[in-house]
């Protein structure tokens, strides 16, 4: 008998099929609102203009070759990385209390950090959002934490359960403290679209404080959310910054430069002293080593060379405007449309939103009624990006959540 009879199916990822089965529709009029990528108003892929001048500048560099990368990555990329994340008159920077890794994606990143607070610092429960992005729940569950979720949406006022977000971050006793991690989406929450305010990212700064709970923000989709850069950094520079906490942040480079597939992170770690940075750095490159050795070239490259040119710096800031630009018009004109139809519901939370995500309030029924009778394909949590919309589609889409509200109870 074969050692792998009897292996069973895993369940399979939702974006994933639904993406595949709105692809394999023949139907000519279905909608697509599946996947986390960026579209054009003409429903096409978006290589952005300044990635495009990067990438020929890079072809035309005879000094370039294929070598191995360090392990950490390129120091041209991460330095720059740490600054558009912190702010280039960072306290943390200046003082030399930031290290940074170029990671494979967001995903990576978040990876290689929670196995290093795993392993280095004994971090043992993780808490994550309800809802969260699923790979937050897997990779946890991979490198062995407990899983707790923390309340955020509430699906009656369709916005943020503060009260339950705060409660559920208090330990279970005094034992746990020191040993918990808390993921907290930075901006532009996968997948509710919904930020806390300043204020309340106060709040929930003095709760990790005063209960040493680990803060690791993952921020992947800084400037695309508002197309303000500062702005979308706002949450972890106020922890670092202003409040002086150690961090872990996970950057991605997929949505705000357009590069998917070239997997393009990095991770940043903030601690109080310097003098941790160099040994830290050692744990990370170990652990770095024996899960994918050292990171591409090509993606980092093309990021360091937007961020080290100020010119190519200032297009790639219009370019990611025009992004978010669009995102808030498709919001604008969907909230619109819904009022204006009578849609049962107060729809305000669609432009009280950030990103490219709406979590819309829609059932699982209304999903399935919208796909099966309009060809429209959304997450069974009735979360749709919000790039898959334009002028052409618009109108089929706010028709169709009208006719499954009005239907389907």
């Amino acid at each position: 008998m074969g050692r792998f009879k009897g292996t069973t199916t895993a369940p399979p990822i939702e974006v994933f099929l639904q993406n595949t089965k709105c692809v394999e529709d023949p139907t000519p009029n279905k909608v697509n609102l599946t996947v986390g990528a960026y579209r054009t108003e003409e429903g096409q892929p978006w290589v952005l203009p300044v990635v495009k001048s990067a990438e020929q500048q890079i072809a035309h560099d005879e000094t370039l070759n294929h070598e191995y990368l360090p392990i950490t990555g390129l120091k041209a990329f991460s330095n720059k990385a740490k600054e558009i994340l912190l702010g280039a008159s960072s306290p943390a920077i200046k003082e030399g209390r930031v290290g940074g890794c170029q990671g494979l994606g967001g995903t990576g990143s978040l990876y290689v950090g929670l196995a290093y607070l795993r392993e280095q610092i004994g971090c043992s429960i993780a808490y994550v959002s309800d809802p969260t992005w699923g790979n937050h729940i897997s990779i946890c569950k991979r490198l062995g934490y407990e899983v707790r979720k923390y309340r955020y949406w509430d699906q009656k006022s369709r916005s943020i359960d503060f009260d339950g977000f705060t409660q559920d971050l208090l330990p279970k006793n005094e034992s746990e403290k020191g040993k918990t991690v808390v993921l907290l989406h930075a901006i532009a929450h996968n997948p509710t679209g919904m930020d806390p305010s300043h204020d309340q990212w106060r709040k929930i700064a003095d709760i990790v404080e005063e209960q040493k709970i680990f803060p690791f923000f993952d921020i992947a989709y800084q400037g695309f959310a508002t197309g303000d850069l500062d702005g979308d950094a706002w949450a972890p520079r106020y922890f670092i910054n202003e409040r002086g906490m150690e961090s872990f942040i996970a950057q991605s480079f997929s949505k705000n430069f357009g590069l998917y597939n070239e997997r393009v992170g990095h991770l940043c770690y903030v601690v109080d002293d310097a003098a941790e940075i160099e040994p830290m750095d050692s744990h990370v490159k170990s652990i770095v080593r024996q899960t994918y050795s050292n990171p591409p070239n090509h993606g980092g490259r093309v990021v360091a060379t937007v961020l080290n040119n100020p010119s190519l710096f200032a297009e790639w800031k219009q370019n990611v405007s025009t992004m978010a630009d669009r995102i808030k018009l498709m919001r604008q004109q969907l909230h619109q449309k819904l009022t204006a139809l009578g849609t049962p519901g107060n729809w305000d939370h669609v432009v009280r939103q950030n990103g490219m995500f709406s979590f819309t309030g829609l059932n699982k029924d209304q999903v399935k009624y919208i796909e099966q009778e309009h060809h429209i394909y959304m997450l069974s949590s009735g979360r749709i990006n919000m790039c898959g919309l334009n002028m052409k589609n618009i109108d089929l889409v706010a028709k169709a959540i009208n006719d499954a509200v009005t239907k389907i109870q």
